[in-house]
């Protein structure tokens, strides 16, 4: 239960502060990207001991897949993060509904809700590319322990990475739940569209775990048989 609380308060953390910047900040391509970022860095920092800050339900698909969880796991941190999106959206509508600034929580959206008007086809690639190259990231940061130390640093930086690039396309998910909590609670449009940004990094965290599996995989090496006398 600790595991699951722990991604609860991460995704939270995540959400909260990821698209509540995105959002004060008028959509600010390097502050909404360093927020995303730095969220993961703290989180990382904080409860990466207790569940490995997965805060992502594409993240713990990919951990699945590398048989590193088992099933029961996968499903409470899918709760914990899903519920965690929207314990950060639900707060951030709340603030927002209190402020003068335009309601808006930071949905992700292709044709008339990107700012780069990307059609559905576009943005589905863009998106389980993105996803592919961050779990793959973290895939090969956490395998090996003499780089557990940096590793919270350099996924934050990854993600700071992909936004960059992302944001001005789809808005950036490679998240299911950092993607379906707020186009649940502005409806419309966005949650019309939230399912590309469900699918899509399930998608690119799948392709994540095999591409992982076959270049990275590591070959014992076979103990020689003793000849019988």
């Amino acid at each position: 239960m600790k595991k699951y609380i722990a991604e609860f308060i991460g995704t939270f953390t995540l959400v909260f502060f990821g698209t509540g910047i995105a959002v004060v900040s008028g959509g600010n391509l390097v502050a909404t990207s360093l927020a995303f970022g730095l969220a993961i860095v703290a989180s990382a920092y904080v409860i990466g001991n207790i569940s490995g800050c997965h805060v992502n339900p594409a993240v713990s698909l990919a951990v699945l897949l590398s048989g590193k969880m088992s099933i029961k796991d996968f499903i409470g941190y899918e709760c914990g993060q899903v519920a965690g999106a929207f314990a950060g959206s639900g707060l951030l509508y709340f603030i927002i509904k209190n402020t003068d600034i335009t309601m808006a929580l930071g949905t992700n959206g292709y044709g008339e809700l990107s700012a780069s008007n990307i059609t559905l086809l576009g943005a589905f690639i863009v998106e389980v590319v993105l996803t592919l190259i961050f779990v793959y990231t973290i895939l090969g940061v956490t395998s090996d322990e003499s780089k557990s130390g940096q590793a919270g640093l350099v996924i934050g930086l990854t993600l700071v990475f992909v936004h960059l690039l992302g944001i001005g396309l789809t808005g950036t998910s490679v998240n299911p739940a950092r993607s379906l909590a707020p186009a649940v609670i502005m409806g419309g449009v966005a949650l019309k569209q939230v399912w590309v940004f469900i699918v899509a990094p399930f998608v690119g965290s799948a392709m994540a775990a095999l591409l992982y599996k076959v270049l990275n995989k590591v070959d014992t090496p076979k103990k020689a048989t003793k000849k019988s006398k």
